[in-house]
């Protein structure tokens, strides 16, 4: 076995080999340090516009947990976010950065469309959304596999490539939906307004209330005689809201991630190659088809949001850079806030979906300008960064500090002892 890195994988770890509960307590205690901070200086910032910031912070938390509409818009929002951080997740284990989940959710959401309207009525309602959901996914995942292939047989910089194929999706999205796939009522109509025809309704993800009528929930808060916070919660189930089934299948996404990632030997080899490319190829793996496969998987989750989006919330394409709505680039930041753990990428996305909608709430109450509430989500993302990078850096000294290299021993020789 060759020895480890500590700079490649800087996990600290006990005299067992395992890493101590305090190590992975810690590991959270600079991404919380961080939201703090990034608060505080946004609490600076509004003070300097004559804005209270307790006022305005406390409009944002309010907006988000003071009513059902405000928890079903921060599920909803959650939702895709936490299916491209799981795609970020499985690149960021292979060591390759796919910065092109924007591009691919827009496939996945074109892909979706043209095959609901094509399809139309004539499969059944549930056979028509795996559909959907599934052509989704593969063109996704077709789009990721363009960077990873041009990295593995070319040395294409994957960061690059898929930066430029955002650009392409979205002007290939403008230029099908001015032309194939516009709405045949607008070129009738002649405004020709950019946008596909409206998705049968047999192609609609199920909403939480339709679930919950099916299961005999029919009546109201009111009816129940329940207010407060209880009357909220159960209205965010049993009352007409946007939260769709959508939820449900991006964290079931989330434990197959889990699982193919950890508890697979496909997630073992992509872990490996990221680990240590030189190794793994040493043991025989095939670097460069892995390599390919994550950035494949990981656009393959893209799409699948841009799926999710239009089949359970906009019901059909429109100007794809505002279905994409920047996703593909806040699902990065989901993923390192949650640790680029799958099952990490749960509360992470539900934590950005919160922000997201506390600042259109809190622009909203509070008349603050559009650019600063786009900042202070700014400063967030870069203080989550930085505390990312300094994680990295305490884990790499620890693991140095408690595995020395053996007086008179080599690390080679230590490698080839074993």
């Amino acid at each position: 076995m060759c020895a480890r890195d500590p700079a490649q994988n800087p996990i600290a770890m006990n005299e067992t080999g395992l890493r101590s509960w305090t190590d992975r307590l810690f590991d959270f205690v600079p991404q919380v340090v961080a939201l703090f901070g990034a608060l505080l200086v946004g609490a600076i910032m509004l003070l300097l516009i004559g804005v209270n910031p307790w006022e305005a912070y406390r409009a944002a938390f309010t907006g988000v947990f003071g009513s059902k509409n405000g928890l079903s818009d921060m599920l909803v929002k959650a939702t895709p976010l936490l299916l491209v951080a799981l795609g970020t997740c499985i690149a960021f284990r292979a060591n390759v950065i796919n910065i092109g989940a924007e591009g691919q959710l827009i496939m996945g959401a074109l892909a979706t469309t043209w095959l609901a309207v094509e399809m139309g009525s004539a499969a059944p309602a549930w056979l028509l959304i795996l559909l959907c959901m599934l052509i989704g996914f593969v063109a996704g995942g077709a789009w990721g596999a363009i960077p990873g292939y041009l990295k593995a047989r070319l040395g294409v910089n994957e960061i690059l490539s898929t930066v430029m194929l955002n650009q392409i999706a979205i002007q290939l999205g403008f230029f099908l939906l001015r032309g194939v796939m516009m709405d045949p009522a607008e070129r009738a109509a002649g405004t020709n307004l950019p946008h596909s025809a409206r998705l049968p309704a047999v192609a609609d993800l199920p909403r939480f209330t339709d679930i919950a009528k099916s299961l005999g929930f029919t009546q109201t808060a009111k009816q129940l005689g329940l207010d407060g916070m209880t009357a909220e919660f159960y209205g965010l189930f049993a009352e007409p809201t946007r939260l769709h089934l959508g939820l449900i299948f991006a964290i079931i996404a989330a434990i197959v991630v889990y699982i193919l990632l950890w508890r697979t030997t496909v997630g073992y080899r992509i872990r490996a190659v990221g680990f240590n490319p030189a190794a793994a190829r040493y043991a025989g793996f095939r670097v460069r088809a892995y390599v390919v496969l994550a950035l494949t998987l990981s656009g393959a989750l893209a799409g699948l949001a841009g799926a999710v989006e239009i089949l359970g919330l906009h019901h059909r394409m429109f100007e794809p850079t505002s279905v994409s709505a920047g996703y593909g680039f806040s699902g990065i930041v989901v993923a390192l806030f949650g640790r680029l753990h799958p099952l990490g990428a749960i509360p992470s996305a539900l934590l950005f979906g919160a922000l997201l909608v506390g600042g259109d709430k809190m622009q909203r109450a509070m008349q603050i300008p559009q650019p600063l509430v786009t900042a202070l989500l700014g400063l967030v993302v870069l203080f989550v960064v930085s505390a990312d990078y300094w994680t990295k850096k305490r884990a790499t000294r620890i693991h140095v500090k408690r595995e020395p290299t053996p007086a008179g021993t080599s690390a080679s020789a230590g490698a080839a002892a074993d």
